[in-house]
């Protein structure tokens, strides 16, 4: 098990820029395959943006050439720049990790067993 924190979330203007950073600790980091969810009032967790143990990367439609996702190994950390955020971007937003090699999408939260307990981004119009 690898254990998650998320931190950086906050209120901000729409076009305005956060970075979340998502802090591990227990594991290889390395070894994991990471992700953001994200979660509205009312809809089902999302995924949003995912950085492989290879290195490749994901986005969800809806936020490609506006998120960027990395990590450093190193630090133990993954991060993620929002910029032009839209109100519909609201959300709380949750880290994710899985072993490489795991089962199922790296899209789906099911195929995650490891999360972290969240930090809220409002977007205000």
């Amino acid at each position: 098990q690898v254990q998650l924190e998320e931190s950086g979330g906050g209120l901000v203007q729409a076009g305005g820029s956060l970075r979340l950073s998502c802090a591990a600790s227990g594991r290889t980091f390395s070894n994991y395959d990471v992700g953001w969810f994200r979660q509205a009032p009312g809809k089902e967790r999302e995924f949003v943006v995912g950085i492989w143990w290879s290195g490749d990367t994901a986005y969800a439609d809806s936020v490609k050439g506006r998120f960027t996702i990395s990590r450093d190994n190193a630090k133990n950390t993954m991060y993620l720049q929002m910029n032009s955020l839209k109100p519909e971007d609201t959300a709380l937003y949750y880290c994710a990790a899985r072993e490489r090699f795991g089962l199922g999408s790296r899209t789906r939260p099911a195929s995650y067993n490891n999360w972290g307990q969240g930090t809220q981004v409002t977007v205000s119009s």
